[in-house]
């Protein structure tokens, strides 16, 4: 965007008609075969078309002396061989090495782009096992020369064959015809076969369903477009990284209530026609107990029993008795994660409330029974699920009921 803009007394008025009729042409016939897939070499002779029909418009009217810059001299023949000219001595070797890292990380994110694009437009599933049905090769190829590729009609690997044959031939014999060949005809080329690449229908999806997505989307379209694709890459991978560390370090705590008439206990917010269990706090922690995340949640499940108890204080019904830790979506657990469930009963102790735990994974089994949390807690007080932890719960209420007197006192004491 600086070169375009930086360089505006060198604009000249003929190119930006000639390139502009040139991309209205392109699109049109794209859009005629896309309404009519009979005719889709329509869409696919227009490129060359447009070479041929700009090569003889600027021939004929010399407009290369107008401004409209040409090709120009194309030497014929091919490339000779350059392997002996490699040098792999200590000066070079390591920027060599480090070009070959950056560009193929960047030809590696394109094609992984191109191949899922293209894999959706033909309906093909995005699989591992499936992706010689639609992988070009993109990584060998500038991302630009894919987008005509696709826009041409290409189906299979087959058409880099056939395209470097006809590169070839053309070399060999044909570059004398592409002196009056306009520029801009060729970036018109371009510039209409990425805008088939723009997928907008899928940046509103995004919009629709998750605004942080589409905020990634955008902040490396940005980057690509005013920086470099490296820019680009280099901001969506921060930006996702930022949203992990966000999810690990502030995973969600739910209260869970029964729906009625079952033994089933689902998120109040999502389900309010949940039934609280009288005496019974059910959190449920959606993720596993990391160092980075055990503080917060210290902190969310003690804040989550102050809230309740003030509740039921207020409501003058039965004083909180249990909490039930639902962990069957807590996958894993290191020592910061023990140490924070033995700080959480240890309040709980103090607080004259039983720390229930309800469905724990066995990996998680594994470690607490390690730390010898387990015996700390005691194995009456673990169960399968949440049904079972609530349903002995309320068998110890039923059967030893607290005691008003004891928690007059015990309130007084804290106080």
């Amino acid at each position: 965007m600086r070169s375009v803009f930086s360089q505006t007394h060198q604009w000249r008025w003929e190119s930006a008609v000639l390139g502009f009729g040139f991309l209205f042409f392109l699109l049109t016939t794209r859009y005629f075969s896309k309404r009519k897939p009979k005719y889709f070499w329509v869409s696919a002779m227009a490129p060359l078309t447009s070479v041929i029909l700009g090569s003889l418009l600027v021939y004929l009217t010399h407009a290369e002396k107008h401004g409209v810059q040409v090709i120009g001299n194309l030497k014929k023949g091919l490339n000779p061989m350059s392997f002996t000219d490699l040098v792999f001595v200590s000066p070079y070797l390591s920027t060599a090495i480090k070009t070959g890292i950056i560009t193929g990380v960047i030809a590696l994110a394109e094609g992984n782009c191109s191949r899922k694009k293209f894999c959706y437009v033909q309906e093909l599933p995005y699989r591992w096992q499936q992706r010689d049905d639609c992988f070009w090769d993109h990584e060998h190829w500038p991302f630009s020369r894919s987008a005509v590729n696709y826009n041409a009609g290409c189906k299979t690997a087959v058409s880099n064959i056939v395209m470097a044959l006809g590169v070839m031939v053309t070399l060999l014999f044909l570059t004398p015809l592409f002196h009056y060949t306009p520029l801009v005809v060729l970036s018109s080329i371009i510039v209409s076969a990425m805008l088939g690449l723009l997928d907008y229908e899928a940046a509103i999806h995004l919009w629709s369903i998750d605004k942080f997505d589409f905020m990634v989307c955008i902040s490396a379209y940005a980057g690509v477009v005013f920086a470099s694709v490296e820019i680009g890459l280099v901001i969506a991978v921060a930006i996702s990284l930022l949203r992990l560390l966000l999810f690990v370090a502030r995973p969600k705590t739910f209260t869970l209530g029964n729906i009625p008439n079952s033994m089933i206990y689902r998120n109040v917010e999502q389900y309010p026609n949940t039934i609280s269990v009288p005496g019974v706090l059910i959190l449920e922690i959606d993720a596993p107990i990391y160092f980075a995340n055990s503080g917060y949640l210290r902190e969310r499940i003690a804040r989550w029993v102050d809230d309740e108890e003030v509740k039921l204080k207020s409501s003058g019904e039965t004083s909180l008795q249990y909490v039930i830790l639902d962990m069957g979506a807590v996958g894993n657990i290191d020592t910061s994660g023990i140490g924070m469930l033995e700080e959480v009963k240890k309040v709980m102790d103090r607080k004259g409330v039983k720390l229930v735990l309800a469905n724990p994974g066995a990996e998680v089994m594994k470690k607490l029974d390690k730390a010898k949390f387990i015996e700390n807690i005691g194995h009456q007080w673990i169960h399968l699920t949440v049904g079972e932890a609530v349903a002995a719960c309320d068998f110890m209420l039923h059967t030893f009921p607290p005691d008003p007197l004891k928690e007059d006192s015990e309130a007084f004491n804290k106080v």
